[in-house]
């Protein structure tokens, strides 16, 4: 037969070694992926006891598990392949794999091909480790309050003096009960701002780390407590009967007097 003078054009060489038999069926599938496809024949070219899991395959080829996964499913909804699993002598349970190159024949007619000698025990699969658990969240910053309010308001400004201390939400609302006790402690705001944006590393990837550190750090002590004010002393008072000298809050009678006065009205 000439070859065609365009379109497919073949030159083959006929094999005699390490060759496996497709049928056009399953070479020319109209409803299998040509991964399936591809996949069927690498399956039909391994010789009986080859380890054929999806890790195993994906472990070959390029293809993701996830897509070869897909593959076998499509291979066995249209019955090129089967998967069981195998109780062993010995109690173990391991995969089966059978590879069909004509689904639907007579099972007296199918044989295995390309058998080896001795066939090889299936190996088991390796099992997958689990995942490693999510790490947890650290805890979300209590919200702010009227307290806060000046100190978070310190905080969002920082940018405008330090471009740098750029900080998001949620580090204002972790930040700013450390501002507020510098306030509390009888700090100016300009002197908190100052501290904050004073020589900042040219490296710097995290500010709140930062800032936290120093509102930390550099804590000025309490203001000191207030000096109590002197008890009142009463004014010097000239007594009405003997012209003595004493205390009291109104004029009157000294004590000796008002004794005197007493003992007279009884």
């Amino acid at each position: 037969m000439p070859s065609p003078a365009y379109g497919l054009v073949h030159h083959n060489v006929r094999l005699t070694t390490r060759y496996v038999v497709i049928s056009n069926a399953l070479a020319q599938h109209r409803e299998l992926s040509l991964l399936a496809i591809g996949l069927a024949t690498h399956l039909q070219s391994l010789p009986a006891g080859s380890c054929v899991g999806i890790k195993a395959i994906a472990s070959r080829f390029p293809e993701s598990e996830f897509r070869i996964a897909a593959a076998m499913r499509e291979l066995e909804a249209h019955g090129y392949l089967a998967r069981t699993r195998r109780r062993l002598p010995d109690g173990r349970i391991l995969p089966l794999t059978v590879s069909y190159n004509s689904p639907g024949a007579d099972p007296a007619a199918v044989r295995e091909t390309r058998a080896a000698p001795k066939p090889r025990e299936p190996r088991p699969e390796p099992e997958t480790p689990p995942a490693p658990a999510p790490a947890p969240r650290p805890p979300a910053p209590p919200p702010l309050t009227a307290r806060h309010a000046r100190a978070a308001e310190l905080l969002c400004g920082l940018r405008a003096h330090a471009p740098r201390l750029l900080l998001s939400e949620r580090d204002v609302r972790r930040l700013a009960p450390g501002v507020t006790a510098w306030l509390e402690r009888g700090a100016q705001p300009d002197a908190v701002r100052r501290t904050l944006c004073a020589d900042l590393p040219h490296d710097l990837a995290y500010p709140a780390g930062l800032l936290a550190h120093r509102l930390a750090a550099l804590m000025p002590p309490p203001l000191p407590a207030a000096p109590t004010a002197p008890a009142a002393v009463d004014p010097f008072q000239n007594c009405d009967d003997c012209d003595l000298a004493y205390r009291a809050p109104e004029p009157g009678r000294c004590r000796g007097c008002e004794a005197e006065a007493a003992a007279a009205a009884a």
